[in-house]
């Protein structure tokens, strides 16, 4: 069969996943999801046809993807992460890739020739037609012959873009593999060397996992389809049966291909109490009343908690509780809020606690947790140091990438905004997000209604408010009068 050199043929379907069409068009996935649901851009099972992505998207360039580095490393510093260098994974990952990826093409060469049989089959019949039928029939024959011959010859439609799309898709494939789970379908990618747990905390998916070193057994999952690599050791035993129905140990794992796996996320009350020693990295003075007290948890015990939770700290017989400023994503790293008072604990941290000393953490406590399917739109309302939790649910959003546009309402209540240049690295990371620092307005009530009267209805909204009881009330109210529906309230009460 005729073929361009490439072997790309347009009659071939060639299906990408939702998180990878968005990274070689460089949207959002949330813009993705939209296009889908307003029905511009069609899907089948889940995933997109290349030949939609082309029509949908005629102007992308897909054989330049520099914004795109450029902006991930501007996020990957902007949200507070590891920097995720778009490096490759190890050699024995690659070297599987490489040869998974050789298998497709070499399946999609035999399909080459095999069509090539079919046409020069086709070709011979049409011969003895011709040969025995009358004149109308050897002109009618020809006449198709020669069809067939010009369109074989002929360039498929967007033939150029496509094979742009299908060697970026292939680099993309090679750095990274996709992960759905079921049965919620989420999405996340795995990049480099990160293990399939790893990836999942990154990309804001709460799955289940206890030690994440290979002892505990409870990051197992059932591989549905696509391959997986070991990569680090484990203790823990997987039996007979559970190997052969393809259950692994997310942290101990990596995909060598597309993977879906089968497991159900985690929510409040899948979390266990957990009592959990570190060690303080560091005590950042943030201004003259807010300190960052920076703990680090032991690589066999890191501390699972949802992003907006709250937990226990504990040091030299004094203890306190503060919200989590970190998200969930940045592994052992745990970042807390401090403000100066004369509670015992805060007069401990800003006085002496400083590197290396021990603060045990229990917990977590509280359901002020991210929605992981939040509507098109969310408003977060911090006061204060009320802020601690609202930057780990910003965090958790911007990791999941769902949210169409991003509002962060941040009143200064005397303490001034102490993280202003981390909210306005956001805003210039991420074109869905707006930062809008608030001073001068004493009560909260007025701060209710200045925020809601930007916005009109509200019906596909969600809000996330931490603040002082009036704040928090005002708001409620002002945005149920604006088509808040009720699921999409989230309100935390900090004095």
């Amino acid at each position: 069969m005729p073929t361009r050199a490439n072997g790309y043929h347009a009659a071939m379907p060639h299906y990408l996943p939702l998180s990878r069409v968005a990274r070689l068009v460089g949207q959002p996935r949330s813009v993705i999801q939209r296009m889908i649901h307003d029905e511009e851009l069609a899907t089948f099972d889940g995933m997109v046809d290349m030949q939609e992505l082309l029509r949908v998207f005629p102007d992308v360039r897909w054989e330049d993807e520099g914004d795109y580095r450029r902006v991930e490393e501007i996020k990957a510093k902007a949200f507070a992460k590891r920097i995720q260098e778009h490096v490759l994974p190890d050699k024995a990952v690659l070297a599987e890739r490489l040869y998974e990826m050789s298998r497709e093409f070499a399946a999609a060469r035999s399909l080459l020739l095999h069509y090539d049989s079919i046409f020069r089959f086709l070709s011979d019949k049409l011969a003895d037609v011709t040969d025995t039928g009358g004149e109308a029939t050897r002109q009618a024959v020809a006449d198709v012959k020669q069809w067939l011959q010009r369109e074989m010859a002929a360039s498929p439609p967007d033939a150029d873009r496509a094979e742009a799309l299908l060697a970026q898709e292939s680099v993309l494939r090679i750095m990274s593999a996709n992960v759905t789970v079921q049965p919620s379908g989420h999405e996340f990618f795995v990049d480099g060397n990160d293990t399939v747990l790893e990836a999942a905390l990154r990309a804001g998916i709460p799955l289940e996992y206890g030690c994440s070193n290979g002892n505990c057994g409870e990051c197992k999952v059932k591989l549905l389809s696509g391959q997986v690599k070991k990569v680090y050791p484990h203790d823990f035993r997987l039996s007979e049966a559970e190997k052969a129905e393809g259950s692994f140990l997310m942290c101990s794992y990596t995909p060598v291909t597309d993977i879906v796996i089968q497991t159900e996320l985690t929510g409040v009350d899948d979390i266990p109490r957990q009592s959990i020693p570190s060690k303080v990295k560091a005590v950042e003075m943030l201004g003259e009343q807010v300190a960052a007290l920076h703990l680090l948890a032991p690589r066999s015990q890191r501390l699972r908690f949802l992003a907006g939770q709250y937990v226990t700290l504990s040091t030299d017989g004094v203890e306190g509780d503060y919200y989590v400023a970190s998200c969930p994503c940045e592994d052992r790293h745990i970042e807390i809020h401090v403000r100066r008072s004369d509670h015992p604990f805060a007069r401990r941290v800003f006085q002496d606690l400083g590197k290396g000393d021990q603060v045990r953490i229990e917990g977590p406590h509280g359901r002020f947790v991210m929605k992981l399917d939040p509507s098109r739109n969310i408003l977060f309302v911090a006061w204060g140091v009320a802020f601690a939790p609202i930057k780990s649910l910003i965090q958790h959003a911007m990791s999941l990438e769902t949210a169409e546009r991003m509002h962060l309402y941040w009143v200064d209540d005397g303490l001034g905004h102490y993280q202003d240049n981390l909210c306005r690295s956001w805003m210039d990371a991420d074109d869905t997000f707006t930062y809008h620092p608030l001073s001068g307005l004493a009560a909260p009530e007025e701060v209710a209604e200045a925020i809601l009267n930007l916005h009109g209805d509200l019906g596909y909204t969600d809000i996330y408010a931490a603040g002082p009881a009036a704040l928090i009330q005002a708001l409620h109210a002002g945005a149920q009068a604006r088509g808040l529906p009720d699921g999409n309230w989230h309100g935390e009460s900090v004095d």
